[in-house]
Formats: C-alpha cells, sequence, structure tokens
C-alpha cells in the first residue's frame, strides 16, 4: 500500500469488519475472531483481511467468514460511500503460531545458554589462570643489566 489514502481505506475496512463480526453476525460457527491486518490492492479493488481465531474451530470459522462476506461487503459500502467497494478475501494469520514457535526457540536456546554459563562456573583452568606472558618490569631489567656487567 504505497499511498496514505489506500492506507486510510484499510484501517476503516479493518474497524468495519471487526465491528460487525462483534455485533451483527451470530453466526454460531463463528470463534473468537480477531482481525489483525487488512490490505488493500493499489487500485482499492480488492482487500486481503487476515483474522486469528483464539477459541473454535478453524475451518468452521472460515467457512462462517466466507457466508458472511456479503454482508461485511455491503456494510463496508454503506460506511465507505465510495464508487468501488472492494472485493473481501479472508486468510487465516499464521503469525501467532509463528511467533509462539519462535519463543519456544528461544526459551531452548536461554535455557541451554543458562547450562553452558552455569559449566563455566565451575570449571578451573587447564594451565595458568593467565596464560599471557607480562612485560618485564623496571627491577627485572636492572638485575639482567647488573649480570650482563658481572659478565663482562
Amino acid at each position: 500500500m504505497a499511498s496514505p489514502r489506500v492506507r486510510k481505506i484499510a484501517d476503516r475496512i479493518k474497524v468495519i469488519v471487526a465491528e460487525m463480526l462483534e455485533r451483527r453476525i451470530k453466526d454460531p460457527r463463528l470463534g473468537f475472531v480477531t482481525i489483525t491486518d487488512v490490505r488493500l490492492t493499489g487500485d482499492g479493488q480488492q482487500a486481503t483481511i487476515f483474522y486469528t481465531v483464539l477459541d473454535g474451530d478453524l475451518a468452521s470459522t472460515a467457512a462462517a467468514l466466507e457466508s458472511a462476506k456479503g454482508v461485511l461487503r455491503s456494510e463496508c459500502a454503506k460506511q465507505l460511500g465510495m464508487r468501488i467497494v472492494p472485493t473481501l478475501t479472508f486468510h487465516h494469520d499464521a503469525l501467532p503460531e509463528t511467533a509462539r514457535a519462535l519463543e519456544d526457540v528461544l526459551a531452548k536456546a536461554k535455557a541451554l545458554d543458562e547450562e553452558v554459563a552455569a559449566a563455566r562456573a565451575a570449571a578451573s583452568y587447564a594451565a595458568d589462570a593467565d596464560p599471557y606472558k607480562k612485560p618485564r618490569e623496571a627491577a627485572d631489567e636492572d638485575e639482567l643489566a647488573t649480570e650482563d656487567d658481572e659478565d663482562a
């Protein structure tokens, strides 16, 4: 959606459809539906409505939305007042399931990181604690200089 006008129409369609599903559509097959996003084509001909279902069967909710599509479109036509009303297409939004799976993977990674941190806390060095060479101090250089003088 490139233009702000198209975005405003998509947002308005989202509000209209959500209010209609909440107040006027009384289909028993309809679960607890949340409209997550509406994408409208640039010419305003087609609107894709993304939804999630909290409780209820996904297939029956999809069938209920398909049967209510005409009522929803006519209500959009009334409230939008546009010459051309977009056709509505409903798609199940898989984002919550994907986010849940991603959260599970992140929780598993965090648990593994905690195990590594616990193992690191109990570990000891294989050699010296500080394996790097230190620069010589001034006292060491004086001793070396006196040894060189004695040899000469």
